[in-house]
């Protein structure tokens, strides 16, 4: 926690510093901007290990953005996604036989830098296009589910690790609001001076193996895991085809990902001398 709260203070510290480096050709708005996204979201975990751009999902949100000078901006963004994985869909015989499946929407809010490669500003067609790397700090809620039935069922309130109980050496339940850590890289262009297009991608970096209700090496035993939490807490904590109770759950050494890809439109808010040069 101390590491996000130190990023979220170095963020806003920088955005408050910069109307004392303002030049009177600029101002707030002119140094401002506001758009929309929308893409794709996957995810990448103990139900999918390895295959990039695995079972995207649509995704959307919003940005603002303000111009530091021509190589620096920093952004605020909220994203809503969907993450989802299936054993079925493996070619491997024993995550398949493992049988678990987890589907779950993402509500994303962040903020950070981006830094230019090379000189930028909309408008000037001298600087009107460049690559970029961005790092943002930020939070996000996520709440894994499940068919059981034919009916979608939400998997933490099931403890189907045992969280909680005598069971699992882990006292508490994982909360389903979490932290994250967007990087990516993207390119961008101005069209004129008051709308630049972007594309780019960005992973995630979670600090929690149970976006996808997986973590523990093991399962819990069935029939005590009935008598604690009920019968479809059991069934959903192992649903292997073979109904062995010692293979391997999940990996608890690893954390979850997600990534983010697609375009953006943003739209400046204001306008700037006509003989305004990058900063």
């Amino acid at each position: 926690m101390k590491t996000i709260f130190c990023f979220v203070f170095i963020v806003f510290f920088s955005f408050g510093s910069l109307f004392g480096q303002r030049s009177n050709q600029q101002n707030f708005f002119s140094l401002s901007e506001i758009g929309a996204c929308v893409g794709k979201m996957y995810y990448l975990g103990d139900l999918n290990k390895h295959r990039q751009f695995y079972k995207p999902n649509l995704s959307f949100g919003l940005i603002y953005r303000y111009n530091i000078n021509s190589r620096l901006a920093s952004r605020f963004s909220f994203l809503y996604g969907k993450v989802q994985a299936d054993d079925a869909d493996s070619q491997d015989e024993y995550y398949i036989n493992r049988n678990l499946s987890f589907f779950s929407d993402i509500f994303e809010f962040s903020g950070g830098l981006e830094f230019h490669y090379l000189p930028f500003q909309m408008g000037n067609r001298k600087y009107r296009g460049t690559t970029y790397m961005f790092i943002q700090g930020g939070v996000f809620r996520m709440n894994p589910k499940t068919n059981y039935n034919g009916e979608i069922v939400e998997l933490q309130p099931l403890a189907t690790e045992g969280q909680g109980t005598s069971l699992s050496s882990k006292k508490n339940r994982y909360s389903l609001m979490q932290i994250c850590f967007p990087i990516g890289l993207g390119c961008k262009l101005s069209i004129n001076k008051f709308i630049n297009l972007n594309v780019e991608i960005g992973i995630r970096k979670t600090f929690t193996d149970y976006l996808d209700d997986v973590s523990s090496d093991t399962y819990v035993d069935q029939g005590s895991l009935a008598q604690i939490n009920g019968q479809m807490s059991a069934d959903l904590s192992n649903r292997s085809l073979d109904g062995s109770r010692y293979g391997n759950r999940g990996n608890s050494r690893t954390s979850d990902w997600y990534v983010f890809y697609g375009g953006m439109i943003s739209f400046r808010l204001g306008k700037t001398n006509k003989c305004a040069m990058p900063r």
